[in-house]
């Protein structure tokens, strides 16, 4: 492997970022110093971390310009949403931050006469948040926030695509004040990667990424009795119902699953329309589609981006033409959408009808700009189908009935269920995954549950 890290940008094959590679000398003193930090930071006062927290998403704030450019040349999100991406990561920082006191004062219990009782959430000593390059703030604040607000030192290792990301971060928290050692960066290979996991000092990791890393992060954590946070792979379906208003459930579920080039992690993946709307919603969908420019995304015009490689996007346009060769219609030509060739990251949206569970692009992560829209007759066939995946991280359904969505709901296979919108996180509620999507769980105040153990007190106080 090469001495460097190379990211090479998705808009025009350069190379944007290099840096070295961590040694396993460097690695060790960032454990060293994490290790004299831990017990400092843990002692300062929650209200003193917020403080600290505070500054720091206003000195990220402050650079949403810089972040959003660097975004756009490493990962491919078009300059005219990256900004975004800055307002939702201070969105969920000071949301976790309004809640950290509540959410970590001592649990006491009714009195006892002659005794005091109480549960203290304790930190669990040096997280390791492991990021991915398609929404790189927004999945890395999920969890180094929280965790630093609940007294815990973090080491951030982000992807090789968006190295820059850690490093910003790092910077924000220092201009705000926070002690050395608490939060540090680490470049680092993935058998370095695994290796670290294995570190005694880690005490918890928090992984974003896929089924296969997560399953690495498993087998390198196994017998450490370590905690371990996962939020994996999905293939997310939307549901539309009979009764669903008709204009809103084609351009909400369109957006989730056509935005950031289809690389979301709860992005709309699959599509299933009652037959009453099916004809009507397909129309109105293949439209909208067709209204997107694909091109560079630096370009302020450019409303679909390039995939993140061209290994990507070539896989996207195999399961395509095997849909296709099974029975499939593709709705849109790709000729008709500038700069798409086979080979490259430019890839142009496909809208996928005749589909059915026999097809890949129906039941494997596709993580590009296509998506299948499949007819159900009613809401027992669209929820066998929705369940019918290995994933279950989020799930959309469409309809003005909120009872009758609501006990659909309750029997969906998935994280989050959303009524009449999708691919959207509200920090107040929890943020987890079924099955192959993963375990554990981060934002909103159960979050925090799972960056801290409880300590109980049971002290007699009469004798």
């Amino acid at each position: 492997m090469s001495k460097l890290l190379q990211t090479f940008s998705p808009i025009d094959g350069s190379v944007y970022v290099e840096r070295p590679w961590a040694s396993q000398a460097e690695v060790a003193a960032a454990l060293e110093r994490a290790e004299a930090a831990r017990g400092m930071w843990k002692c300062v006062p929650v209200a003193e971390r917020v403080t600290i927290t505070r500054r720091a998403i206003a000195a990220f704030a402050a650079r949403e310009a810089q972040l959003a450019e660097e975004l756009c040349w490493m990962m491919g999100r078009p300059i005219r949403y990256a900004p975004g991406e800055i307002r939702g990561f201070v969105e969920r920082a000071t949301w976790m931050a309004d809640i950290a006191e509540e959410s970590l004062a001592d649990i006491r219990l009714p009195d006892k006469p002659g005794f005091t009782r109480l549960i203290r959430r304790e930190p669990l000593g040096l997280a390791l948040v492991i990021a991915p390059w398609n929404y790189p703030y927004l999945t890395a604040v999920n969890a180094v926030v929280p965790a630093l607000l609940a007294g815990n030192c973090v080491l951030l290792k982000h992807s090789a695509q968006t190295p820059l990301c850690a490093e910003r971060m790092v910077e924000a928290f220092t201009e705000a004040g926070l002690p050395a050692g608490v939060l540090q960066y680490l470049h680092l290979t993935h058998g370095d990667t695994e290796q670290l996991i294995q570190a005694e000092p880690v005490r918890h990791v928090a992984f974003t990424g896929s089924v296969a890393g997560g399953a690495m992060v498993e087998r390198a954590a196994a017998g450490r009795f370590i905690s371990t946070g996962l939020e994996l792979g999905g293939k997310d379906p939307a549901y539309v119902r009979a009764d669903a208003n008709l204009g809103h459930a084609v351009e909400t579920a369109i957006d989730g699953a056509f935005f950031n080039s289809g690389q979301s992690c709860c992005g709309i993946e699959r599509i299933y329309v009652h037959a009453d709307l099916f004809d009507d919603f397909v129309e109105q969908a293949v439209a909208l589609v067709g209204q997107y420019r694909l091109g560079r995304s630096d370009d302020p015009e450019t409303t679909l981006g390039p995939l993140v490689r061209a290994e990507a996007a070539e896989f996207v346009r195999a399961q395509v033409r095997e849909a296709v060769g099974q029975g499939a219609r593709a709705h849109l030509d790709p000729a008709a959408f500038a700069r798409d060739e086979p080979g490259s990251a430019y890839l142009a949206p496909q809208v996928l009808t005749g589909v059915h569970h026999g097809m890949r692009v129906m039941n494997e992560e596709s993580f590009g700009p296509v998506v299948g829209i499949q007819k159900v007759r009613g809401d027992e066939e669209a929820l066998a189908l929705m369940n019918d995946s290995p994933y279950g991280l989020t799930a959309a359904i469409f309809s003005q009935d909120e009872a009758a969505a609501l006990a659909l709901a309750d029997r969906v296979e998935a994280g989050t269920v959303f009524l009449n919108r999708c691919d959207y996180l509200d920090p107040a509620l929890a943020w987890t995954g079924v099955k192959q999507s993963g375990r554990g769980c981060t934002l909103s105040r159960v979050g925090y549950e799972h960056l801290t153990r409880p300590k109980s007190f049971h002290f007699k106080t009469s004798l």
